[in-house]
């Protein structure tokens, strides 16, 4: 998922200083309870992490947020940001939805729009779901299984819809001549997609998959009726399903949400719709946001990744602010890949020299130290993932890199003098250029000797560590970059980086992971209906891909969040891995 953000070089070191004056993330998880007379609670740090912060049932009163660009787009059909599958639950409902709130359960899935999750059959090909009666659309218009199986047909055409997920482009099983509902109006698709009955939608696959209920809960399936949609232009003027609906859209600038009046509250338990009122300011300086969430001005940060550099110098020295803040670890990896194109990396024994030379702590301490970068990671999957396990492949004392045991590996791989090679990174985010010379110095302790090449990141992907024909033709051995998880699960998080069968002659992000071992668990894995077993499945690709030594974990990322002054219901949401902007009250 598209979440990421970068520090700038001076402010990476004044941050430096800046944490190690005011250590980790500071404070308990402890609720602070609410007094007799019904004030506010009074903010601790970490608060909303585990617990409900200043919970309420009151409504009314204005919602207020910004946002620091504009957004992709309000159409769900047409929208990949993970602030944007947040928020638009205020206007859209899907099948499943995440489980509000804070802790572990948030990264369930429940029923929305659906009376129950899906019943799978034929293995795990066919997958139906039953929508709630009585559901209307802001017109009064009833919602059919007519409008989710349309809404799915409509965000195939990736011309018309560029932004949008294609997981049901690529699982679902679509007529060879379907071009999408615009272009090909009258093939039908009901081989891929249909409602059988006004209640029933039934989803075909083209093999066995089983964590379609993380799917489906994506704004693909929010209903569009057919005879109101507009195609691209659909975002001006959406109709909506949730307990809000758009009340002005100047896109690019602000829209307003206000309540609908055709929600039914009896049909959504999941949903207080606490705000009269929601008002988003687009296009807003990230630092003058940062300031007017600090002052009081506004009361969300629509992005949700955490406070710029700037308001990390103000906020972590102030033991007020900083009593305002979570500090999650979020399902996202920075990490390393280490490409086997080129000798001697082809050798899995010069590949795991890589990893035990590695000072994992100086590399932590490139993204900003433990607070503003991460945990120090020691696997690919990040904790929020469902089932993950932490282990440790390649253990140094205080993680700082075994230099033994990476010159036993270069003379098992032939290379006991060490060799050269080349580290690519994307030149406009520091971090990742801290990253590199972090890496040059710990692997220059055993001999090997890397060569640092930074890049743009619009073009990272596509024309250099991402092109396979510019890795082998230029040397590539080592490539930093990162991945975020599109939904809590192993095939949400693993899958786009470490099969195979993903790579293509550009636009890679699978850089390194050319494993037959791991893409026969990843197939196992991605049939098995059974949870308990699934989740197992993707510790031993996890295993498997750390057996390969072909990716370098370096932090699961953190995010600093500051809590809007006068907001009730504040919750860390481990599922949208931000705040539950769905929960949100004003005082």
């Amino acid at each position: 998922m598209k979440r990421k953000s970068a520090l700038a070089a001076a402010a990476t070191a004044a941050l430096a200083l800046v944490l190690s004056a005011c250590g980790g993330g500071g404070g308990g998880t402890t609720q602070p309870a609410q007094s007799a007379s019904g004030a506010a609670a009074q903010p601790v740090a970490n608060a909303a992490l585990t617990e409900v912060f200043n919970p309420s049932t009151k409504k009314g009163g204005t919602l207020k947020a910004a946002h620091s660009a504009d957004w992709d787009s309000l159409d769900p059909g047409d929208t990949y940001y993970g602030y944007s599958f947040n928020f638009g639950r205020f206007y859209w409902r899907t099948l499943t939805m995440y489980k509000p709130g804070p802790g572990p359960d948030g990264n369930t899935v429940i029923p929305d729009l659906a009376e129950s999750l899906g019943e799978p059959s034929d293995e795990g090909k066919t997958w139906t779901y039953k929508i709630k009666p009585g559901l209307k659309y802001e017109d009064g218009t009833p919602i059919g299984a007519k409008d989710v199986a349309y809404a799915v047909a409509r965000t195939f055409d990736k011309e018309t819809f560029p932004h949008g997920p294609s997981y049901l482009n690529e699982l679902l099983d679509w007529p060879k001549d379907f071009k999408g509902v615009y272009k090909t109006p009258d093939v039908d698709y009901k081989s891929a997609v249909e409602a059988t009955d006004d209640t029933t939608v039934v989803f075909h696959l083209k093999k066995p998959f089983a964590s379609m209920d993380y799917i489906v809960q994506m704004p693909m399936t929010a209903p569009v009726p057919k005879d109101k949609d507009t195609g691209a232009k659909y975002r001006e003027k959406i109709i909506s399903s949730g307990p809000y609906k758009f009340e002005t859209n100047e896109i690019g600038k602000k829209f307003a949400l206000v309540r609908n009046d055709q929600w039914d509250p009896a049909t959504d338990p999941n949903r207080p719709a606490l705000p009269d009122r929601i008002e988003v300011q687009l296009n807003v300086n990230a630092d003058d946001l940062d300031n007017q969430l600090i002052s009081g001005d506004i009361h969300l940060d629509i992005p949700g990744t955490g406070l710029q550099p700037a308001a990390l110098g103000k906020v972590l020295p102030d033991p007020a602010l900083k009593a305002r803040t979570d500090n999650p670890t979020i399902p996202r990896l920075w990490y390393i890949s280490v490409i086997p194109d080129n000798p001697p990396l082809d050798n899995v024994d010069c590949r795991k020299a890589v990893m035990y030379a590695a000072d994992r702590v100086a590399n932590q301490t490139a993204y900003g130290g433990e607070v503003a970068g991460g945990e120090i990671a020691t696997n690919v999957m990040p904790p929020p993932i469902v089932g993950q396990e932490k282990f440790d492949t390649y253990p140094s004392e205080g993680n700082k890199g075994d230099t033994t045991k990476a010159k036993e590996a270069l003379t098992a791989c032939g290379q006991p003098n060490g060799f050269s090679t080349t580290m690519t990174f994307r030149a406009d985010r520091p971090r990742e250029k801290a990253l590199a010379e972090a890496m040059e110095q710990a692997l220059s302790k055993v001999g090997i000797k890397l060569t640092l090449k930074g890049f743009p990141a619009s073009s990272y992907f596509s024309d250099y560590a991402g092109n396979t024909a510019y890795v082998k033709k230029n040397g590539i051995g080592l490539a930093t970059h990162g991945w975020g998880s599109d939904w809590p699960d192993g095939y949400g998080f693993m899958q786009a980086i470490v099969d195979s069968r993903t790579i293509r002659d550009a636009g890679n992000y699978n850089l390194s992971v050319k494993s037959d071992k791991v893409d026969g668990l990843i197939d196992q894995a991605s049939g098995e209906l059974d949870t308990t077993a699934r989740n197992k499945l993707w510790v031993d690709v996890d295993k498997a891909v750390m057996e390969d030594a072909s990716l370098l974990p370096v932090v699961w990322a953190k995010a600093l969040l500051l809590r809007g002054q006068g907001v009730t219901n504040v919750a860390y949401n481990e599922g949208q891995s931000m705040y539950d902007y769905i929960m949100l009250g004003v005082e």
